[in-house]
């Protein structure tokens, strides 16, 4: 395809600012061939789903050929698909349905470090003298053979492997089987550059960054201090990795560059990308990749991906970022396949799904664009897995303390009455993880006939917000507010529409708040909420139900209505 067919949409009206971004798993979407495991062909037919939510993108997770130690994370060729998954013709296949459908398409693209079956390691590891030999990040022991930093590994344990062949010690930051690529060579930047270019050739439309602050690492390979303040939201407590201050084994400033390098080649195709920002201070770090308009179109981080959910908690990291941003533009996550189910994580056990509905409108509500991810829209719980049956390598790690990820990663339920709710068709084979019975209660078939569904809301929540300038692209500013209650108002450019007053109760019981200095407003109506969902106003007092709503376009008289 000719770069110069594609045209750069200017940023203010481009697709992603302010786009929804549909985050599909691949092994657990939906399986095509009935060998347990999600396939290109399996996304392809659920695609008018996935489309009928009136979502802009869909972000799939990779489908790279993997030996599947992290679960397609650890890649072994850049520029083919896993025969799990299919073939490229499939994904040939898939970005042409996909377009034909209207949703642009966002691969996963794991840069900072390969598989160790990857042909550039195996050369690597061979000699210290080798084409590839610095094209990995290689040290020698400390004196006494331990190895030569106290970096950690996320996964847990040294961040460093010893190689016996060669003699050194490699970085992994996660996987001791995902050496980590050395950013420092310029042939690994052309060569990881090249491989974008492979995949905007064949017509993809963006790219989600993994773990996009792990490329450089500090070539003095000085130690970490420890941090001043434990780290939380990254990893859970209980893993070590968190108890150091992150200084020289990632977030380096050279990376900075390197991001200038991938924006000018996304510029040429009119790509638009996302990154993953994991750090200590991750919203300065969100901030600096995307500023000035040359880098990361989009970042988000972990923030929004932990426990905490209080009001003035999500406030306070909106705001935060707002303040150190630089023309950039976050993206938001409440979910993923790194975390628990939201409905879980923030709703707590047994929460009604009807919190997916009060979640799902307030992320929305953020200045910014927002990943969703697959399931969520059903409400589905996090899922109970038992030990026996973990997949996860970081799970089984830090087990019982820490489940892993494998909860949150379970297999899409299609059809309730088909066996494992039909992630195989009518194919009574056992997916790869089980498919709990809360999920089959809850699966696409009896949602759609549920018109009160988190499902139904989903869609005309969605459908509702694109009509709504303010709140696709406008600014964002925040009223004091009791909790659980986030109160804010979303203001669009001049002439461009009114602002649009949003309250959001994320409690059970519902709340009564005064708001002296909210504008008036004019009640909405056409977002989902319905009239039991949805709060009400009497001057300058709203009464919200619990996980209620209320949205009011401003008017322009001062008297309040």
């Amino acid at each position: 395809m000719d770069p110069k067919a594609h045209k750069q949409q200017p940023i203010e009206t481009a697709w992603w600012r302010g786009g929804v971004i549909y985050q599909i798993y691949p092994r657990s979407f939906a399986d095509s061939n009935g060998d347990g495991v999600g396939d290109l062909p399996g996304i392809i037919e659920k695609l008018p789903y996935v489309a009928s939510l009136g979502v802009d993108a869909i972000w799939i997770s990779p489908f790279f050929r993997s030996p599947m130690k992290d679960f397609g994370y650890d890649i072994a060729d850049y520029r083919d698909v896993d025969p799990l998954f299919g073939q490229l013709a499939d994904f040939d296949r898939l970005i042409a349905r996909a377009h034909e459908l209207g949703l642009k398409v966002m691969i996963d693209q794991v840069l900072s470090h390969t598989s160790d079956q990857h042909v550039w390691f195996k050369e690597s590891r061979k000699s210290r003298t080798n084409p590839k030999a610095d094209w990995y990040v290689w040290a020698d022991a400390r004196p006494d053979g331990t190895p030569p930093t106290n970096w950690l590994s996320v996964f847990g344990g040294s961040a460093w492997q010893w190689d016996a062949q060669r003699r050194q010690y490699y970085l992994h930051n996660f996987l001791a089987s995902q050496p980590d690529l050395n950013f420092h060579s310029e042939e690994v930047q052309q060569q990881v550059l090249a491989d974008i270019r492979f995949w905007l050739e064949r017509g993809v439309d963006g790219f989600r960054f993994d773990a996009c602050n792990f490329h450089f690492h500090d070539r003095k390979l000085r130690d970490n201090p420890p941090a001043s303040k434990r780290d939380t939201k990254t990893v859970q407590d209980t893993n070590p990795y968190g108890m150091q201050a992150h200084h020289y084994d990632k977030t380096q400033f050279e990376n900075i560059a390197f991001l200038e390098k991938i924006r000018e080649l996304l510029n040429e195709f009119g790509a638009a990308s996302v990154g993953e920002v994991g750090d200590d201070n991750s919203l300065a770090t969100m901030a600096a990749y995307t500023a000035s308009g040359n880098k990361l179109h989009m970042a988000y981080s972990f923030n929004l991906l932990t426990s905490e959910n209080t009001a003035s908690y999500i406030r306070s990291q909106v705001e935060e970022l707002e303040a150190a941003m630089d023309g950039g533009w976050p993206c938001w996550s409440i979910g993923n396949h790194d975390v628990p189910r939201v409905l879980t994580r923030w709703g707590g056990p047994g929460a009604s799904a009807d919190y997916n509905k009060v979640a799902l409108a307030m992320l929305l509500s953020l200045r910014g664009s927002a990943c969703w991810y697959q399931g969520d829209e059903l409400g589905l719980p996090e899922a109970e897995i038992p030990f026996e049956k973990l997949q996860d390598p970081y799970g089984i790690t830090f087990w019982p303390e820490f489940k892993g990820r494998d909860g949150c990663r379970t297999p899409m339920p299609w059809t309730h009455d088909l066996p494992h709710a039909g992630f195989s068709g009518p194919i009574a084979v056992e997916p790869w993880l089980p498919v709990p019975h809360e999920h089959a209660e809850r699966a696409v078939d009896i949602s759609e006939a549920d018109p009160r569904s988190p499902l139904h809301f989903t869609r005309r929540f969605l459908a509702w917000r694109k009509a709504q300038v303010a709140l696709v692209c406008g600014d964002i500013r925040f009223f004091d507010a009791p909790e659980p209650v986030l109160a804010l108002l979303r203001t669009p450019a001049a002439s461009a529409g009114a602002p649009v007053l949003a309250l959001f109760n994320l409690g059970t019981a519902p709340v009564t708040l005064t708001l002296d200095d909210a504008p008036a407003t004019r009640v909405m109506e056409g977002h989902g909420f319905e009239p039991a969902q949805f709060g009400a106003r009497n001057g300058a007092t709203f009464t919200l139900p619990p996980y209620g709503a209320y949205f009011g376009e401003v008017v322009a008289t001062a008297r309040r209505s």
